[in-house]
């Protein structure tokens, strides 16, 4: 039944041969990436006991976290550019999970499995969206010159005290050329609890997603 089923959709599987993990591109390095976080992370702790209630509570925390990274946007709405994250692909839902988690440090953990499992999944957001950032914005040796940033390019902008699974989204709205030419410092707009924030940061400190047309 299965196998009918299979053949019925033209589904057809293809597997990687063993011992070539690399063969998976871009999904095995995020796997990669939460493996050797989730490994640092329970060595770290390794005088708490999780129990298999905690772990699987934990690893959904995790799975929320990594399927809640942008992957493109779908529109150029200059008030809330809306962001394709693998969450929504899955789910189909459309409303942010961004709610305020509560930021528990590690002696509010002592005796409560659930708090303890949320400092765990804090600290695994602030290390794998540092990991993630970097993938995403590769600065070689500026040997060769870069095209500017251009009005209207959808970016990401680094927060250090973003709440987690919120990613700051905004579309650059203004320039500021220097003498050369040369485009560092860019103000954006951002929808921020519902109201529209601008910043100016340096290009440094924004990852860009999608280039105007």
């Amino acid at each position: 039944m299965f196998r009918t089923f299979l053949n019925d959709n033209r589904i057809t599987w293809q597997f990687n041969p063993p011992h070539a993990s690399h063969f998976g591109g871009a999904w095995e390095r995020l796997i990669g990436v939460s493996r050797r976080i989730l490994d640092s992370l329970l060595l770290e702790n390794r005088f708490k006991d999780l129990t298999h209630e905690m772990l699987t509570t934990f690893l959904a925390e995790v799975t929320a976290i990594v399927n809640n990274r942008p992957l493109t946007c779908v529109s150029y709405d200059s008030e809330s550019p809306s962001v394709i994250t693998p969450s929504l692909l899955l789910t189909q839902k459309t409303a942010d999970d961004t709610c305020p988690f509560p930021d528990f440090e590690k002696k509010d953990s002592i005796r409560h499995h659930w708090k303890y499992v949320q400092f765990l999944a804090q600290q695994f957001w602030a290390k794998w969206r540092q990991e993630y950032l970097h993938s995403l914005q590769v600065r070689p040796k500026w040997q060769t010159e870069e095209q500017n940033v251009k009005v209207g390019t959808v970016v990401l902008m680094k927060d250090n005290n973003c709440a987690r699974n919120y990613w700051p989204t905004g579309i650059v709205e203004r320039v500021f050329p220097s003498e050369d030419g040369k485009i560092r410092k860019v103000e954006l707009r951002i929808i921020r609890d519902g109201q529209p924030v601008t910043y100016v940061r340096p290009i440094s400190q924004i990852v860009l997603l999608v280039e105007p047309e």
